[in-house]
């Protein structure tokens, strides 16, 4: 099956259960701990908040809650405020029992990969989630698990 190149589609397995992976991906303390400082992020569709992106200048990324089922899914837009053409991705957020563990898949979708600075921003968002950001939140929750 071949995937579509306008969605990033990652997954890792994380040997915690579903309900502390939960909690890495939706409180605001944990989450800045793996991601940035968020301002308002409350696990409830409809909830809207900002994501405090640290760098020059500083940016910030406008979300909305659009789907939140505790232990199972968290789903939210992505809105770069400060992008000269700011453009409305979807994060996906799924989370599997599997073994003694979770697994967490990420699907991220709303690319036109027929624009290059959009092509651009979705290999760079599968490249830091992958190496980065889904590590991070591994770690946060195995911390949590402690």
């Amino acid at each position: 099956m071949e995937r579509d190149p306008a969605i990033v589609e990652l997954d890792r397995f994380v040997p915690c259960t579903p309900a502390v992976v939960w909690r890495a991906l939706t409180e605001p303390e944990i989450v800045e701990q793996w991601l940035v400082r968020s301002v308002g992020l409350r696990p409830e569709e409809g909830t809207t908040f900002i994501l405090e992106i640290p760098s020059d200048p500083p940016g910030e990324v406008s979300c909305e809650v659009t789907a939140a089922v505790a232990g199972e899914r968290f789903t939210h837009s992505y809105t770069d405020l400060r992008a000269a053409r700011p453009a409305r991705w979807i994060v996906d957020w799924r989370l599997v029992p599997e073994g003694k563990g979770t697994r967490v898949v990420l699907t991220m979708s709303g690319f036109d990969v027929d624009d290059r600075q959009q092509l651009f921003a979705r290999n760079a968002a599968e490249r830091g989630y992958r190496n980065t950001l889904i590590p991070k939140l591994a770690d946060a929750a195995l911390a949590l698990d402690g």
